[in-house]
């Protein structure tokens, strides 16, 4: 089996070098990652200069860019097998809700996706990686669990996030469904040391939905909150209304 390894973190995170440790013996691991952190980059491709590839001397290879331009680039350019499977993270931070448009770390995975490759993006729910070792040890439980059982569509989609706690192993699992977030947060502004304004991109929104079986309300209990993923934006409850709008005079 080979497994492809990215995030949004940059090559050099904690998380990646964890996730990367803990699927030692499950195949051949080939670790694609953007040079930088990308946070937010969510599924954008670089098209307008070239990108280039490195290898550290850890052996991941890491991209100019974005990543989904990682996954990408390790896909297509020939320079490793077509993988088994993809694996994103572990990323500094929740994935959760309206968050899985913007995230680099699900768009790392849904490129693997799109591809056809099952693939899964996994998230500690906090930030400065607290408990990070109980997460890498759940998420290689969770890789061997859906490799020794995997559903009956494929490919398939995971976007996994857990709680930083020390018995993260004991935690019970559960198939969630993404919450909702309010609009964020106005802008910041400021002024550049030109005298010349500038801002900065607002917190995220304050949870809307969080109810039961949401990615929220499993994780703020302590759970390991598993949400299956899909690409398809279309909105079908909305066709018939929008047929009925097209045949009108």
């Amino acid at each position: 089996m080979h497994i492809l390894i990215a995030n949004d973190d940059g090559y050099l995170a904690p998380g990646i070098e964890a996730l990367v440790k803990a699927c030692e013996g499950l195949g051949t691991l080939h670790v694609f990652a953007p040079e930088r952190n990308a946070s937010g980059t969510s599924n954008s491709l670089t098209l307008h200069q070239p990108l280039t590839v490195h290898k550290a001397a850890n052996g991941f290879r890491f991209v100019t860019g974005t990543p989904s331009d990682s996954v990408h680039l390790a896909l297509t350019s020939g320079l490793i097998p077509k993988p088994d499977l993809v694996l994103s993270g572990i990323n500094n931070g929740a994935n959760m809700g309206d968050d899985t448009l913007y995230s680099g770390t699900v768009a790392a995975a849904t490129e693997g996706f799109l591809f056809g490759i099952p693939a899964i993006a996994f998230s500690l729910t906090d930030k400065g990686w607290a408990h990070l070792d109980a997460a890498a040890r759940v998420a290689r439980r969770i890789v061997e669990s859906v490799l020794a059982s995997p559903p009956a569509s494929s490919p398939w989609l995971l976007n996994v996030n857990m709680p930083p706690l020390p018995d993260l192993d004991q935690a019970p699992w559960q198939i969630t469904r993404l919450g909702r977030r309010h609009a964020s947060f106005p802008a910041i502004a400021q002024t550049n040391p030109r005298g010349e304004p500038i801002y900065w991109i607002g917190p995220a929104g304050e949870v809307r939905d969080d109810g039961e079986g949401t990615d929220f309300q499993v994780t703020r209990a302590g759970g390991v909150s598993i949400t299956p993923l899909q690409v398809d934006m279309t909105h079908h409850a909305g066709l018939p209304g929008w047929q009925q709008w097209l045949g009108k005079p």
